[in-house]
């Protein structure tokens, strides 16, 4: 689950901090074979992965959902990005003032049964870190909780490793100043065997011994010290607010930050089974089940990682049109957060600014520009790859596939310039709305 660290939202910039996958999930120099060419989708479960080389030919394009007039450079993009990558399903929603202008759902496949549709649900990975930010300020807003506030007191974590846990505060979280580094030591989210192997216990992991295990090990920076992207940090975020409001992450989110949008299809996903209307993930790395003990290779996105334990940092299930919705509350106006809650979102953090001025604030990745600032955030997993922007002049746009780059495939990051691109190309912007068709 990584960020993207793009010029305005554009050109990836540091492609580095965009690894894939496998070295993320500690494959690195493990021998993983490249992915071969996959199937089109059509059920909840992988399809059989086709050799190098499968006709992409046979393959047909499904476009479903609502768009006004006047936008069809955003199909003709998306189009593009998925066959040249043969991503099977792919989802876009674009909002201009608050308005819906676009709620797409497209399919690349060799499937006749599946046609993704505008409400079909995806894993969102990291976009999730904005969702459970949202959450946190709220918390902070109703005075229930304060920045400053320390996690490992809060949460009763074990400081005789490092006492330096003791100096993570709530605001660090938020803005990955924790001092865990995935690029100096692993990423414990992806850790599971070796977790389970140091505390002596069977698979699944729990995030309560993720927990124990991590506090346990030295953090790699002084907390407030250096800017460090962190899923680890995430995870805390969600149990700071089960512990604050005495109710399960996903129901304070839902209540809190969903409902009062009228959000009511994301929900947390699972490893193992489906949701009613969710997409299947393509990939074609496998690994051994985190689940059990047996050692049993599975395709990566169907139990090489636990997304359950990743709700807070990576597990929501949601549409393109959901998240763009959600987004909508960091316009203002809405009944989540308040004004000064939004400056928070978006103020500076006490370290990590980069050279050209964007920085990550608290969820949200922020760039000043001329006119306003654009925030943005994206989210990775095997068989994911997501975008969500908020632009200076109204615009805001989702998009999701149900594959990420893996191998020699192109880069994931082009979608971002190539949306850009396809919105500065809109000469007049429809009036219309068509948010009273699915919220």
């Amino acid at each position: 689950m990584h960020s993207r660290h793009p010029i305005y939202g554009g050109t990836t910039v540091r492609p580095v901090s965009r690894r894939d996958f496998g070295k993320v999930a500690g494959l690195a120099g493990a021998g993983v074979a490249a992915p071969a060419l996959l199937a089109g989708c059509s059920s909840g479960t992988p399809e059989k992965v086709r050799a190098a080389g499968a006709v992409a030919a046979t393959r047909t394009w499904k476009v479903t959902g609502k768009a006004l007039a006047g936008l069809s450079g955003f199909d003709a993009t998306v189009k593009s990005f998925m066959q040249a990558r043969n991503v099977p399903c792919g989802q876009l929603a674009v909002v201009r003032k608050g308005k819906l202008v676009l709620s797409r759902g497209y399919t690349w496949s060799d499937q006749a049964s599946l046609a993704a549709q505008p409400t079909s649900l995806f894993r969102v990975a990291s976009l999730s870190k904005p969702v459970t930010a949202t959450a946190v300020l709220r918390l902070v807003q109703d005075g229930k909780l304060k920045l400053t506030d320390r996690a490992a007191t809060l949460l009763g974590l074990s400081t005789t490793a490092d006492t330096r846990l003791k100096d993570v505060t709530v605001l660090r979280l938020l803005q990955h100043l924790g001092g865990w580094d995935r690029a100096l030591s692993p990423d414990v989210m992806f850790q599971d065997a070796a977790i389970a192997k140091a505390l002596g216990i069977p698979l699944p992991v729990k995030r309560a011994n993720i927990m124990a295990y991590a506090s346990g090990r030295r953090l790699d920076h002084a907390p407030g010290t250096a800017y460090a992207y962190s899923n680890y940090g995430y995870l805390l975020l969600g149990r700071i607010i089960e512990k604050v409001t005495g109710q399960s992450y996903a129901t304070y989110v839902q209540q809190k930050v969903l409902a009062p949008r009228g959000i009511t299809r994301m929900r947390l996903g699972h490893t193992l089974t489906k949701a009613a209307g969710e997409v299947p993930y393509y990939s074609g790395y496998t690994g051994a089940t985190v689940f059990d003990n047996s050692g049993t290779k599975v395709a990566y996105p169907y139990g090489a990682f636990n997304l359950e334990n990743m709700d807070a940092h990576g597990g929501w299930l949601g549409t393109a049109m959901d998240l763009t919705r959600f987004a909508g509350i960091y316009d203002g106006g809405t009944t989540v957060l308040n004004a000064a809650s939004i400056k928070q979102a978006f103020a500076k953090p006490a370290t990590g600014i980069n050279a050209d001025g964007y920085y990550y604030g608290c969820g949200w990745q922020v760039r000043p520009v001329t006119g306003g600032t654009n925030t943005w955030h994206d989210g990775s997993l095997a068989g994911t790859s997501t975008l969500l922007v908020r632009r200076y002049d109204g615009l805001t746009w989702a998009v999701l596939f149900d594959q990420r780059q893996e191998g020699s495939a192109p880069s994931d990051g082009a979608i971002d310039g190539a949306l850009h691109t396809a919105a500065n190309a809109v000469k007049t912007w429809p009036t219309g709305d068509l948010t009273s068709t699915y919220f």
